[in-house]
């Protein structure tokens, strides 16, 4: 973090410091919300969420070094930056560490589905030419953005932001505590249309992204999603297209898979046409290169630099089509941190791809959030798994039970939980075996894929 002493963290959030004495004490480790996360010099955000006070473990973030905390009371026996709401007080710190850093420049991404990954890829592009900092795993909401935002250090040159919500008006926020002059959004699919209660708003959140862009900014948008497509209507930055569309300001053209569906394709824009290795699995990971490299090129990385660190770029960020040769010979995709009908759809696709004729199984959980859509949207996946020739379907849960009834005519079996499925693979699964294990985060199959190849130990986080 920029070092900020007490009495400037009172000032960037509205606080009162108590003791008030304490205005010269420096923090200048890093700002966390975990107690066990702390540090020398650390400052400790006690929030309070829906199963836990924060300002119960203050006492723990002392131990490990932490200099204070900014709560919503006073805790006593340590210095605290006093608040009315913990979580504005966070946004706002997180800005005035933005505004410390006038060289910074940041690029914001948003989409249904492939932030983190497109995040991963930029992050190791942009390092190639300077200081990067990236968000950790998935920290793409309204604590994970400060929390990236307030490790930034006065020789930090590029930060990535990753942008979620749940809601409309979630990324404005978010576009407030990290302000973007590049702006990236993938696509809009039915990720929590439950909560947004349908996709034409997922799509004007998405928006708000672009519109938060200065004018001498960079939109760069999925010229393959039509409802992205039309975000450049929402934005006075200039729009960069990306993606197969023939009038794509850069495009793919020339896609092929590898045997480990690892893609390279032409790219075509962007000076004479060269070819493109991607180390990420997945075709779907085209369109994240293209606005990868979009965004490189206009913070001034050489399109040949971008495409050299791109073929080096690995997933950093755990559970997301992870590739593990297990024991009984079988391939482990675990692409489980998270899914929707889009990132489904993609995952079941490059299943196909990457056994190359090999047999199939699809591990399929529950897709959560998608509300009186549920049903039908799990039926067309099982559909989807019938149409692709999967040879065989397993469905975990009683959420994901339609899949298999979408799938009539694949062989299927319906476990009740992650125990069930270990058991039943454990001792199902052979050599030539390509399996897939997708669902939302909550319906527990990256545990299951974390016990398949590293076996029964405690794995995951």
């Amino acid at each position: 973090m920029i070092a900020m002493t007490l009495a400037e963290v009172a000032a960037a959030t509205g606080g009162s410091l108590v003791p008030a004495d304490a205005g010269q004490i420096a923090v200048d480790g890093p700002v966390v919300s975990d107690s066990r996360q702390a540090g020398p010099g650390s400052l400790y955000v006690a929030r309070i969420g829906e199963f836990a006070d924060g300002h119960r473990y203050a006492g723990a973030a002392a131990e490990a070094g932490a200099v204070a905390t900014l709560g919503s009371r006073a805790i006593e026996g340590m210095p605290t930056v006093v608040v009315a709401d913990v979580q504005d007080a966070f946004a706002a710190l997180g800005r005035a560490v933005v505004d410390r850093a006038p060289a910074l420049r940041i690029v914001g991404i948003t989409g249904s589905s492939g932030k983190t990954s497109t995040k991963d890829m930029l992050g190791q592009v942009l390092s190639r030419v300077g200081e990067t900092i990236s968000p950790e795993g998935s920290l793409n909401s309204e604590v994970g953005v400060p929390l990236t935002v307030c490790r930034v250090t006065p020789t930090t040159d590029y930060l990535v932001a990753e942008m979620g919500a749940t809601g409309v008006g979630h990324i404005a926020y978010l576009t407030r505590i990290a302000p973007p002059t590049v702006g990236i959004v993938l696509n809009v699919g039915r990720a929590h249309v439950g909560e947004f209660g349908s996709v034409d708003a997922i799509a004007r959140t998405k928006a708000e992204l672009v519109e938060a862009l200065p004018a001498d900014g960079l939109a760069v948008l999925n010229a393959d999603d039509p409802r992205v497509r039309a975000m450049r209507d929402r934005t006075d930055a200039r729009v960069l297209l990306v993606g197969r569309s023939p009038d794509a300001d850069l495009r793919a053209t020339e896609v092929r898979l590898d045997p480990l569906g690892r893609a390279s394709f032409t790219l075509v824009g962007a000076g004479d046409p060269r070819p493109v290795q991607l180390a990420v699995h997945g075709e779907h990971h085209v369109g994240n290169a293209l606005a990868v490299i979009g965004a490189a090129i206009e913070l001034g990385v050489p399109v040949a630099q971008a495409i050299s660190a791109l073929a080096d770029a690995r997933a950093l960020s755990r559970w997301r089509m992870e590739v593990h040769e297990l024991d009984s010979g079988a391939t482990l995709i675990n692409d489980a941190y998270n899914a929707n009908p889009d990132s489904m759809t993609a995952a079941l696709r490059a299943l196909q791809a990457m056994a190359g004729g090999r047999h199939t199984v699809a591990v399929l959980g529950e897709m959560r959030e998608l509300g009186e859509d549920s049903e039908a949207e799990h039926q067309a996946i099982g559909e989807l798994v019938r149409e692709l020739g999967i040879d065989r379907l397993v469905t975990v849960g009683a959420g994901a039970a339609a899949i298999g009834r979408g799938a009539d005519g694949i062989p299927t079996e319906q476990v009740a939980d992650v125990d069930a499925a270990y058991a039943l693979l454990r001792d199902s699964l052979g050599p030539g075996d390509v399996v897939l294990l997708k669902s939302s985060r909550d319906s527990g199959l990256r545990y299951l894929g974390d016990r398949m190849a590293f076996g029964d130990q405690e794995v995951g986080s």
